[in-house]
């Protein structure tokens, strides 16, 4: 009766453990795109706009896909690489330090290139109360 009562106890103890080393290695799965809010809010003397600053990260080697903000859009690199697609214009290279303006309306994709980490990009946006963030196009 004691043996198995031990026995019981390992067995749920290894359960628990192999549960738990199991969750964080699919939580350690990177997503392709992940948006962090760190700010939304009203901006004086310009009503009906809101100001908004999202942390983006793009895992190695993803696409953000093409689509267009109703807003204007400024970005800074904080870390990794990048291609920023703008229709109709040249593509812009990514680095580290490098800032770049996207006009409300001007469908674009971001793409890492970054083979070894996520391209970091804090992103500041000026639009209008109400209006998705992002709208995607086909």
């Amino acid at each position: 009766m004691k043996r198995t009562a031990v026995m019981l106890a390992v067995s749920l103890a290894v359960g628990i453990a192999l549960a738990t080393i199991g969750s964080r290695s699919l939580n350690a799965q990177q997503e392709p795109l992940k948006r962090t809010m760190l700010l939304r809010t009203d901006l004086k003397g310009l009503d009906g706009k809101e100001g908004v600053v999202l942390l983006v990260e793009l895992a190695p080697n993803a696409a953000a896909g093409n689509h267009y903000h109703p807003g204007n859009e400024v970005l800074y690199v904080l870390e990794g690489s990048g291609v920023l697609e703008i229709e109709g214009k040249p593509p812009i290279t990514l680095q580290v330090g490098t800032t770049s303006y996207i006009p409300a309306g001007e469908a674009h994709n971001v793409r890492s290139t970054s083979a070894s980490g996520p391209l970091k990009l804090l992103v500041f946006w000026v639009a209008e109360k109400g209006q998705p963030l992002a709208v995607p196009v086909k």
